[in-house]
């Protein structure tokens, strides 16, 4: 949204939430003459509430990465929809835009473990490796904040969040000028560390699998941790599961030298989906523990 706001500023009602609040299309109150941008969650999701809204005579503009389904044929509906394992919506933004915000999508590349994908479009930018790795980490405490079962989890509202760098057409002066860059550094280092320590249930050259307790910290940190652990080990596929009331919170990282695979499992329990290198389960019932794990160890041998 901030690179597409650099460019095409306007007045907007803002609708966000936690990462995983992706049905936010049932809350748009719009009508005729009204248009809508959508940004980074599932269309396959939303199809309902979309097809509404279009029904109502709402134009939409929507850009997203993850599994889509069936995209309807509307004239009101303009979709910028990639489902590459390599590309994420910044980046789908950025080409609509024939990267004038590249820096912003450098960072929100680099948020979304698409490491390769984020140095390839920072080419032009010509940074020298200080530069770069200060956009990694933008990119990552940015994505940190987006984790948690409710807002409350969260350090900042997103929409609180997206204020703050409003001003700022260079990431890099947002790390300088901003307070909030250098609380986001500091709880994301604390959670990452403490997520670090846990031991995992299952571990081999192929995959390892991860639960933590029921906390603020591990509802935070589970997307996050599932990147640094992708990156550290990238042969493996890794699933990062938060205990919660009734069953798990589920994450899962696909091998990056193997992007593929984590839409697929996922999307066969009944609140999993998500992008071949990236997915989750919002609940996956206790009961349900034995099958995702024999699902999982099948997907990646």
């Amino acid at each position: 949204m901030h690179q597409l706001r650099l460019e095409q500023p306007r007045d907007a009602e803002r609708i966000t939430g936690v990462k995983r609040d992706v049905k936010l299309l049932e809350r748009v109150n719009a009508d005729a003459g009204d248009e809508i941008t959508v940004l980074d969650i599932s269309l396959k999701t939303n199809t309902a509430a979309l097809g509404k809204l279009l029904g109502r005579g709402v134009k939409c503009c929507y850009f997203d990465h993850h599994a889509a389904g069936v995209i309807p044929r509307h004239p009101g509906l303009t979709a910028h929809i990639d489902t590459a394992p390599d590309v994420c919506t910044s980046l789908i933004v950025d080409r609509y835009l024939s990267g004038r915000q590249r820096a912003w999508a450098v960072v929100a590349a680099f948020g979304d473990n698409l490491v390769a994908s984020a140095i390839r479009a920072a080419q032009p930018l010509n940074l020298d490796h200080t530069g770069l790795a200060r956009l990694h980490e933008l990119g990552d405490c940015l994505n940190y904040n987006a984790y948690g079962e409710t807002v409350e989890d969260l350090h900042y509202h997103p929409a609180d969040l997206y204020q703050s760098i409003m001003p700022y057409r260079d990431p890099r002066e947002f790390m300088v000028d901003e307070p909030v860059f250098d609380v986001l550094k500091s709880a994301y280092k604390e959670d990452l560390f403490r997520a670090s320590e846990t031991k995992a249930e299952f571990s081999d050259g192929s995959k390892a699998l991860y639960i933590l307790p029921d906390a603020a910290w591990c509802r935070r940190v589970n997307g996050v941790f599932g990147n640094r652990l992708a990156q550290d080990h990238p042969n493996r596929a890794h699933a990062v599961l938060v205990t919660k009331t009734g069953g798990y919170t589920v994450s899962v990282r696909a091998p990056v030298i193997r992007p593929q695979g984590a839409d697929e499992l996922c999307s066969r329990f009944e609140t999993g989906g998500g992008r071949k290198g990236a997915a989750g389960i919002n609940l996956l019932p206790q009961s349900e523990l034995a099958a995702f794990v024999d699902a999982f160890r099948v997907a990646y041998t």
